[in-house]
Formats: structure tokens, sequence, C-alpha cells
């Protein structure tokens, strides 16, 4: 994918990997931050998870910019 991010100076390249994982059965999630999170009982209820994490870390980011 070439493009950019928001808080990128240049367009590049970045690659996206799985970021899903089943361990013992559950599934989890890396992130940037080098956390693992979960466990989730499917696919579905994980998904739904990245997408609140992504708005916390997004709202976390924009309220550290603002002070």
């Amino acid at each position: 994918m070439y493009g950019m991010r928001a808080h990128d100076t240049a367009p590049s390249t970045h690659f996206r990997s799985d970021r899903l994982t089943r361990i013992n059965g559950e599934l989890y999630f890396s992130t940037r931050e080098n956390t693992l999170e979960g466990p989730f009982d499917n696919l579905a209820v994980a998904e739904r998870q990245i997408q609140a994490y992504i708005e916390r870390m997004q709202k976390l980011s924009a309220d550290n910019s603002a002070r």
C-alpha cells in the first residue's frame, strides 16, 4: 500500500500484517504499542474490539495533542 498516514510527512510504502492470532482457541490482536489484547470468543467480537481500540488510541492522541 502506497500512501500517507495522518502523522507521516511523506508518502511511503506500508505493509499490513495479520494482527489477529489464536492462542488456546481464543482470539487476540496485537497492537503497534506491542501489546496483545484479548481474549475474544470469535472474530466478530475481536473486530469490534479492534475498532474500539483504534478509536480510544485516536482520542488519546488527540487529547495529548491539545495539551
